[in-house]
């Protein structure tokens, strides 16, 4: 499965360098900086330096300026952060999250097996594997498969902000010592990056590949800009107040999040966005 790391506002070189050395040695080499505080900093000698033999994912990373750019082409954004937020996406462990979505994959891959069909899972012999079988097994009735993961890293110094988490699909959050739980970026980057590779079956077999299927996920870009579309919408038939919005756009966000948009799905949403933006605006009483 295609696997982006994502990181935002970087400002130390050698930080992005250690994130590098983590993503290869789990066989990782799709790395986007989002405004990162060094314009050359894939070219700083402590970026190539902590790299330490991963130069060529520094080499193939991409720098962009926006959100939107990051996650084009990316279905299922993880979010990152120590303690809980009051709202927004669930935040769960790596380990049993990771987990569902390799099982939620097994199950349309068997669903779609013909009989007699050997259907090729890791086995990981882990309660944890057992039990996300079970929950992925009525998730992926009707959902396609899967086809990339992001995972995406706040800032060294403020993390991410609560909009940067809401925009994701599950927020990680790695268990640590009660007592102390600061992890280094890098650090972090390599436990989820250990536990997403051994979820996928590790290096001793081939992760299960998703059978053909018609219909396409919707990436994040995707759904973002359908947001978008209808939160212009809204305000146009006098439904979001501008002024006041509240949290109705991060509410709509996460519902359109857990509904697991399917591309024509998409075009239907936006068309009825364009129908609400035909209609006569009606002011409140």
């Amino acid at each position: 499965m295609h696997t982006r790391f994502i990181l935002l506002q970087t400002s130390h070189a050698g930080n992005v360098g250690a994130v590098a050395r983590a993503m290869k040695v789990m066989g990782f080499d799709d790395l986007v900086l989002v405004q990162p505080r060094w314009h050359d900093v894939l070219q700083r000698e402590e970026a190539i330096e902590r790299a330490s033999g991963a130069d060529d994912v520094l080499r193939k990373a991409r720098i962009v300026q926006s959100w939107e750019e990051a996650v084009e082409g990316i279905e299922h954004l993880c979010a990152t952060a120590m303690t809980p937020r009051d709202f927004g996406p669930p935040t769960v462990e790596p380990r049993p999250h990771f987990a569902q979505l390799v099982a939620m994959n097994q199950a349309i891959a068997a669903r779609s097996t013909e009989p007699g069909d050997e259907l090729l899972a890791a086995d990981t012999g882990a309660p944890v594997a057992a039990q996300a079988h079970l929950q992925a097994s009525s998730a992926a009735t009707e959902a396609p498969p899967l086809r990339s993961l992001g995972l995406v890293f706040g800032s060294e110094r403020y993390g991410m902000r609560n909009e940067e988490v809401y925009r994701c699909h599950a927020c990680l959050s790695i268990p640590t010592n009660p007592d102390y739980g600061s992890l280094n970026i890098a650090a972090a980057a390599q436990v989820l990056a250990y536990e997403w590779r051994m979820a996928l079956g590790g290096f001793g077999q081939g992760a299960t590949s998703a059978p053909p299927s018609t219909e396409q996920r919707a990436d994040a870009a995707e759904v973002e800009g359908m947001l978008a579309h209808w939160e212009q919408a809204l305000i146009h038939v006098g439904y979001l107040d501008p002024e006041a919005p509240k949290k109705l756009m991060p509410r709509l966000q996460q519902l359109f999040h857990r509904a697991t948009l399917r591309q024509e799905e998409i075009h239907i949403l936006r068309g009825i966005a364009r129908a609400m933006q035909k209609t006569t605006h009606i002011p409140k009483p």
